[in-house]
């Protein structure tokens, strides 16, 4: 008998990020969200990694709506990223979608083998980079 794939397995596949209008878009304020139940797997051993990924932002004409983030933040548990790539990729899709005036992203990884990971990026809308 085939395996049939799960309501939220997909979800999660299906998951895009969705953009939802900032009614202050006039004024600064910064949003924190904190994902402190991030897994991926490690592209040399295939071994789980776990995170708690912290996003920190100041909202322009958008904010992310956080069920598309949760679904896309899950999209992650079966691929293979080193921890930079994981953050870097991160920050860069939550940029195009949103658009913030700054945002930071920190991946804080659970230690293995006895080294501990913390990887930071940051946007700003005035970055010749971004």
């Amino acid at each position: 008998m085939a395996e049939s794939i799960k309501k939220g397995e997909k979800k999660i596949r299906d998951a895009k990020l969705t953009p939802v209008p900032n009614q202050y878009p006039d004024r600064d304020y910064e949003v924190s969200i904190s994902l402190p139940e991030f897994t991926c797997k490690c592209p040399m051993t295939g071994y789980p990694d776990f995170a708690t990924i912290n996003i920190k932002y100041c909202p322009d004409q958008e904010i992310i709506e956080l069920k598309s983030l949760k679904l896309y933040i899950n999209q992650f548990r079966d691929e293979s990223h080193f921890h930079e790539a994981i953050v870097n990729k991160i920050l860069d899709d939550l940029v195009a979608c949103i658009h913030p005036r700054w945002m930071q992203i920190e991946g804080d990884f659970n230690p293995r083998g006895n080294v501990k990971t913390v990887v930071s990026v940051q946007y700003k809308q005035d970055d010749k980079n971004a």
